[in-house]
Formats: structure tokens, sequence, C-alpha cells
């Protein structure tokens, strides 16, 4: 019997506004501060907005690994536990990420360990991986990392009128928890609107099923024009394409830039070490939307 789960727990002047084109004509007003600078994640907890600017129309999805952070040790370690747990044998070969979710991982280690893929096996695994990632979240720190300019740029793109950041990753719900807290990146995530990797879906299906979450939270219609994806890779940028959102793609994993411009990164970032060139970003693919739309 599976253990149960653990509860899972610049150049810019502080608060100046900055004006950024919008893909439609006119401007897109930002308040951009400096990194150091603590903010709430979401507009309607700030003093220093109006009503107006509070309204959430903007939606933010961020992939995590290789994006936000990298935790490939605690990762395959919490797979090769979970692995012995559900079958009873040693792990000798895990399928490889190459930006998959955590299901379509499972099915194919399951396989390529030579185990017949039975339909209970999933939610075994799914359950079995979250207790292992637990029991090892005190490594995450040690023998994992922040991406650079990760938390800067979560800080950052926090602060434009109307943002909620989400996460669309692999990753099942409770280890990406982990990894954002592990680091200090939670804060600016709202993880009740993300999409995750037990949810057998297409990444592309999962991002509208986070568009749909986040229209049901905050009361707006997230669409292409008002949802920026982003990611490293350029299954990425498939899903962003076929799902109907902007996307950024950060040449800090899977794909190099070439990759990313070539499959249809609408902008391609090094990196995010400069957190005013992903706010800039952010803020030139989406448009507010009215939050009367319907």
């Amino acid at each position: 019997m599976l253990r149960p789960l653990p509860p899972v727990g610049s150049s810019y002047c502080s608060g100046s506004p900055v004006r950024y084109p919008s893909r439609l004509g006119g401007v897109i007003k930002a308040v951009v501060d400096t990194p150091d600078t603590p903010r709430g994640p979401y507009a309607e907890h700030d003093p220093h907005r109006t009503p107006t600017e509070a309204a959430i129309n903007r939606l933010v999805l961020w992939n995590i690994d290789l994006t936000l952070v990298d935790v490939a040790i605690v990762t395959r370690d919490a797979y090769a536990d979970a692995f012995r747990m559900v079958t009873g044998r040693p792990l000798v070969k895990l399928a490889p990420a190459l930006g998959r979710p955590d299901s379509e991982i499972i099915f194919e280690t399951l396989a390529v360990n030579g185990i017949a893929v039975e339909d209970y096996h999933l939610p075994r695994f799914v359950d079995a991986l979250a207790v292992c990632f637990a029991e090892r979240r005190g490594r995450l720190s040690k023998d994992g990392r922040a991406l650079p300019g990760a938390k800067d740029a979560l800080k950052a793109v926090s602060r434009l009128d109307g943002v909620v950041q989400s996460v669309l990753t692999g990753t099942i719900k409770s280890n990406a928890v982990h990894k954002l807290k592990a680091f200090g990146l939670d804060k600016w995530i709202d993880v009740e609107v993300g999409g995750y990797g037990e949810e057998v879906y297409p990444k592309a299906t999962l991002l509208q099923v986070s568009q749909g979450r986040a229209k049901a939270r905050y009361g707006a219609v997230f669409t292409a024009g008002n949802t920026v994806l982003i990611g490293d890779s350029t299954r990425d940028v498939q899903a962003a394409k076929i799902g109907g959102a902007a996307m950024i793609g950060v040449a800090s994993g899977r794909s190099t830039a070439a990759e990313l411009r070539e499959a249809g990164a609408d902008i391609v970032l090094s990196d995010l070490s400069n957190f005013s060139e992903v706010v800039a970003a952010v803020a030139r693919l989406t448009t507010p939307a009215d939050r009367t739309a319907h």
C-alpha cells in the first residue's frame, strides 16, 4: 500500500510607470520594480493600483523545468523510487522528458522496462511519484537550482497591469508546487489555474484548460490575444500555437534559440536574466481584454 502524500504545504526606479507598444497599436502601461521590491502576485492585493488596473485580464503561463528551475537529479531519484514502489522492480531506464507530461513519461517508462501497462498503473504511479518527490523536497535547493533571472522575472511580470501568472507544466501538481516553493517562486504563481502532468491531455489542451480555469476564477475571457506561454522547448511552442497563446521561447533548456524561432515562437530570449526584456515581451504580446467579454 502506498504511503499517504504529506501535505503540500535595473534601470527602472521602483514603481515607475513604463509604456510598451502593443501588437494592436497604442500602449500598455506597466509598473516595473527593481528586483528587490517586495510585491504580491495579484493586482488586487496592491494598494498602489486603481480598481481598473487591478482587474485581471492577462494570463501568463510558465513552463517550470529548464525554464524556471533545474531539478533533474531529484526528479530522477523520485522516479526510480516510485517505479520500485509500483512494480517491485528496480528502474533500469527512465523515458526522456523532452517536454512531455509525467503521465506520458510514466507510460513509456513502464513499457521500456518491460512492464505490461494496465489501467491502474497511472494513478498508482502518480501517487507514488508525489510521495517520493515530497520526501526529497529538502534536496531541491541543494541538488537543483533556479535558473538565472527566474525570480526577478516573475516579480517584474507580476507588476504588469491585469496579469495573473500560473504554470503549464508536465509535472504533476504537488511536485510543481514543491519545485516552486523550494526556490521562493510560488508567491507570484496562482497554482489553481495551471495545467499539470497528471491530467492526461496534450499540452495544447492543458493550455485551454488553464484558460478556462482562469476565466472561472477571474471573470475574464483568455484567448491568444491576452495569454502568453513562456517555455524552453519546441513542444511548448507547438502547445501555444495549437492551444491559443502567444509564445515567448527561452533558450535555457531543451531547444536552441534557432529551433524556437523556426518552430514559431513570437519572441525568443537567451535566458531570463534581463527581467525588463521579459516584461517588455509579455507586454508586447498581450492586449487587455474587456473583463465583461463573453
